[in-house]
């Protein structure tokens, strides 16, 4: 692991998921519901799209079929270029002499098949560089991965949301469509170059495995069915919830991109503040104690948007915001590493796959379900109190509840399972 090329190569993939992660800021969230906005779609509609994070995840059961197929880095960095140039064509959709209708197909088009490939490729990707990092510093290493990823994101989210506000201001959303696009593609660059110069370690033919011989053990197959459980648990609460809070930020609770991109750079420096923290916490204990954690702070998080209302709009979803970012320093590394932590070496990159797989289809069809509920109260209306309840209140209470229904299932199926070790 002390290797040179090891050591750059563990740098590259840093840089690698900073990279990575300015592309996913740009094509989710509040950026996504003003690029839909631009082609008139419904709040339900843009909830759904922001869910093809989930949905993506689901076509990783078909990374299987490239699992044995090395080197890795050849067919990962080829794939990452055509998914990434999807993402910058998303940019550039609302600009094409289409209908509505059509601009919707290739919208829903690009940005499927953008998440689809990533997803395709993540299971491999990640076996290939987390090969490259001793098992013992897992959490810290991860810890450092996203506090590069979100210092130098909050300064990237900034300038994105300050230009893409001064042209709107202006009543020229092309140029900064077009700007949008552009640098997507520069990216794309960027992270290409980092996947060329990463090494990669020899597999040896005994590590290549298939989902046969993922379940040939009666116990691991117990192992990884639990933790799967916890993925899938989080998937509902997190995709009944966040996927419509795009839309609630630009429209109900009027914020602009810049106020958007200052929440990020607060998301930024709460996260990174105590990522290391709990990486370090993971590693000495586990990563399912590290969830208690996580799950209770994001728990109080959905709490607060309960109460989120334009009056107190800015402060409250501030708060909420806050909250959520310690919970997601550690849960968001939870998806990879509890299958590290209890599933053997030769096995994690299948194992990933499937389980990110399920919880994948999972998170998609719950944020489906949800977008009917939310359509239903943004048609009809719903006052409890006397006060007018919005959907996105209602959704986060649903996901007040997934949570705690998680957390309890975390302490009593999952933490006392047996570590596997490298």
């Amino acid at each position: 692991m002390k290797r040179p090329n090891y050591a750059f190569s563990r740098v590259m993939y840093i840089i690698e998921v900073a990279l990575e992660y300015f592309i996913s800021m740009m094509i989710g969230g509040a950026y996504l519901a003003k690029i839909a906005g631009e082609i008139g779609l419904s709040d339900s509609t843009t909830g759904v799209l922001t869910s093809f994070v989930s949905l993506g995840l689901g076509f990783q059961i078909f990374a299987l079929f490239l699992r044995n197929k090395t080197p890795v880095k050849r067919w990962v960095s080829i794939l990452h270029i055509v998914n990434q140039c999807f993402f910058a064509l998303v940019w550039l959709t609302p600009l094409f002499p289409l209908s509505g209708t059509g601009k919707t197909v290739l919208f829903i088009g690009f940005l499927l098949i953008g998440h689809v490939l990533c997803n395709v490729i993540t299971p491999s990707k990640v076996n290939w560089l987390m090969s490259l990092v001793d098992d013992r510093k897992r959490g810290v290493f991860t810890a450092n991965k996203e506090i590069v990823s979100l210092i130098s994101g909050m300064i990237f989210s900034y300038v994105m949301g300050a230009l893409y506000d001064f042209f709107e201001a202006k009543g020229e959303t092309v140029p900064a469509l077009i700007i949008g696009g552009i640098t997507i593609f520069g990216l794309m660059i960027l992270h290409t170059v980092t996947l060329l110069l990463s090494d990669e370690k020899p597999t040896p033919k005994s590590e290549k495995t298939s989902l046969r011989t993922l379940f040939s053990d009666r116990r691991q197959v117990k192992s990884i069915f639990l933790v799967i459980g916890v993925n899938v648990l989080w998937a509902v609460a997190h995709y009944i919830t966040t996927p419509f809070y795009g839309t609630y930020q630009v429209k109900e609770l009027g914020f602009s991109m810049t106020f958007v991109s200052v929440l990020g750079i607060l998301y930024a420096v709460a996260r990174s503040a105590v990522s290391r923290l709990l990486g370090k916490f993971a590693d000495r204990h586990s990563f399912a104690s590290m969830l208690n954690i996580c799950f209770v702070v994001v728990a109080v998080a959905f709490g607060v948007n309960v109460f989120t209302v334009p009056e107190n709009g800015k402060v409250f979803f501030t708060i909420y915001y806050v909250l959520f970012a310690v919970a997601m320093a550690g849960i968001n590394s939870s998806a990879i590493n509890l299958i590290y932590d209890y599933v053997e070496p030769q096995k994690r990159t299948v194992a990933l796959a499937f389980s990110q797989s399920i919880s994948g289809i999972v998170g998609f069809l719950a944020t489906y379900f949800a977008g009917f509920l939310v359509e239903w109260i943004q048609e009809n209306g719903l006052v409890v109190f006397g006060r007018n309840i919005y959907a996105q209140q209602v959704m986060s209470l649903l996901g007040v509840v997934c949570v705690l229904i998680a957390l309890l299932y975390t302490n009593l199926a999952v933490r006392k399972l047996p570590k596997k070790s490298a």
